[in-house]
């Protein structure tokens, strides 16, 4: 298989995204690989600032978390081990009003817009509001046309393989598609759709060349 090519259609579809981003107010940047994501994640990084860490499997690629730290970051991670169900609020809790949120995202259209679906919801409302400064990395692999296929994406893709790798009794682990379950651990429970940038915040979006996460 040619990678040139798929660097090439990575490119181009990152970079019509991040245009439409940044009509809908958002800073939005083009990065070609996760190293070059990486460098500018930490360029908003400072020594002694409040790191709060959605879960994101990009991110985890990227070492984020553990470059944070290394950088003199209070670091709030409530996927760290060790936590009890307690102390994993506490710190969801504390990344709503932290210096700097940093997340993946579930898709992103080729209209500028952001598409999640959490389970707590702790995600997508540090997303929203409360953040001095929101910074969202995402792969190529998470464009798409619309909202329709941002769905259809979660549906496919993203619900179930969370659901698998966090080990849930869920149906879609079984049918490796969404089942739109009544399961007591269901991940899909609130949806939310940034159609412009939050009007009080300050938002970054980083679209790279590549794929990242689930």
């Amino acid at each position: 298989m040619d990678t040139s090519v798929e660097k090439w259609h990575a490119k181009t579809l990152a970079e019509a995204a991040c245009a439409s981003l940044a009509k809908n107010g958002f800073d939005a940047h083009y990065a070609e690989d996760a190293k070059a994501a990486a460098a500018l994640v930490e360029g908003f990084i400072r020594k002694g600032c409040t790191v709060g860490i959605g879960g994101s499997m990009t991110l985890k690629k990227l070492g984020i978390a553990e470059r944070a730290e290394m950088l003199g970051a209070v670091v709030l991670d409530h996927s760290k081990n060790g936590l009890s169900q307690e102390e994993k609020m506490e710190v969801m809790r504390a990344q709503l009003t932290c210096d700097l949120f940093l997340s993946g995202t579930n898709a992103v259209t080729l209209d500028g817009e952001l598409f999640n679906v959490d389970g707590n919801g702790n995600r997508v409302a540090a997303l929203t509001f409360g953040p001095r400064k929101t910074v969202v990395v995402a792969g190529a692999n998470k464009i798409v046309r619309n909202l329709a296929e941002a769905e259809e994406r979660l549906r496919t893709e993203a619900a179930p393989m969370n659901s698998k790798r966090l080990d849930l009794p869920n149906p879609c682990t079984k049918t490796g598609i969404c089942m739109d379950c009544r399961s007591e651990r269901r991940i899909c429970r609130v949806y939310s759709v940034l159609r412009r940038k939050p009007s009080r915040s300050d938002f970054t979006v980083i679209l790279v060349g590549e794929p990242l996460g689930y």
